[in-house]
């Protein structure tokens, strides 16, 4: 239970500080992983991401503080952190449908989204195959895009840089380099919160990197998960590993990159292995 014990003491940190700035990396130490690991986690175990669960929960107190308390717009809006009217009546209709002004109305309809609660809930109606690799480090080549500390907005950056890279001859060329183990091509995301966080696609290669960027992955031990299918089903292996896997497995998120090994890199019926770096409890 310590795992989840540490998500709920995050939560319990939210709670504490939403009307203050809310520290990711603070979030990400409390559950003792990088913040990106934390926001993945996050957002599979919770169906909705960190930054619209915070969203939601000011947004919720927001109206409380217009409705019965009698507040000032404006003084509710620097309260919860947004400077600019705007942007604060951008927010508050994004999760209650009506504007700030209109919550006083008679028969004006305002939602509440209370405090989350993790907790583990036994399924286990289907198998996940799985190994345990430690392996050493090994050096990669390809192209890469920065990720952004809020990972929704990285859900668009990616794709992209798959769809160039596949359309000017980028990705054979890559293809053609491959000569070391992990066979594949790589969806590698360096996400540790003590280096720039980057999204490569790459292949692991001994031959020089040319116009190539290259990156050295560290030693590392991974949980490796087959698949087979699209990108979707890539999200929801992901998912499960995450909420049925992790929380009992014996292990906890390590700091090593993620990895997705795109054995056979088709869109549309890929063959795929999607490694997490853990460490023993």
């Amino acid at each position: 239970m310590e795992w989840i014990d540490r998500f709920n003491e995050a939560i319990e940190y939210i709670e504490s500080h939403l009307t203050e700035e809310i520290s990711y990396e603070r979030l990400g130490q409390t559950a003792c992983c990088s913040s990106y690991h934390f926001q993945r986690m996050f957002a599979y175990m919770a169906g909705v991401p960190l930054s619209e669960y915070i969203r939601r929960r000011k947004m919720s107190l927001a109206a409380v503080d217009l409705t019965e308390k009698g507040a000032r717009i404006v003084d509710v809006a620097l309260k919860y952190g947004y400077g600019s009217p705007t942007a604060f009546n951008r927010a508050f209709r994004s999760v209650h449908g009506i504007a700030p002004s209109e919550v006083r109305a008679d028969g004006a309809s305002i939602r509440s989204f209370p405090t989350l609660r993790f907790r583990i809930t036994v399924k286990g109606v289907e198998e996940m195959n799985y190994r345990i690799e430690k392996k050493p480090p090994f050096r990669i080549v390809g192209v890469s895009v920065p990720l952004h500390k809020n990972i929704e907005e990285n859900f668009a950056v990616i794709p992209s840089k798959w769809r160039e890279i596949s359309e000017n001859g980028g990705l054979q060329r890559l293809i053609s380099m491959m000569d070391t183990p992990p066979m594949g091509v790589l969806g590698v995301s360096t996400c540790n919160d003590d280096e720039e966080w980057r999204y490569y696609i790459a292949v692991s290669s001994s031959q020089p990197k040319g116009d190539f960027e290259e990156y050295t992955v560290a030693a590392a031990t991974w949980a490796v998960f087959p698949g087979s299918g699209t990108n979707q089903s890539i999200q929801e292996l992901e998912r499960r590993i995450v909420t049925e896997w992790l929380p009992t497995s014996g292990y906890e998120y390590g700091s090593a990159p993620d990895v997705e090994v795109y054995l056979n890199p088709d869109p549309q019926n890929a063959q795929y292995e999607v490694w997490i770096p853990v460490v023993r409890k």
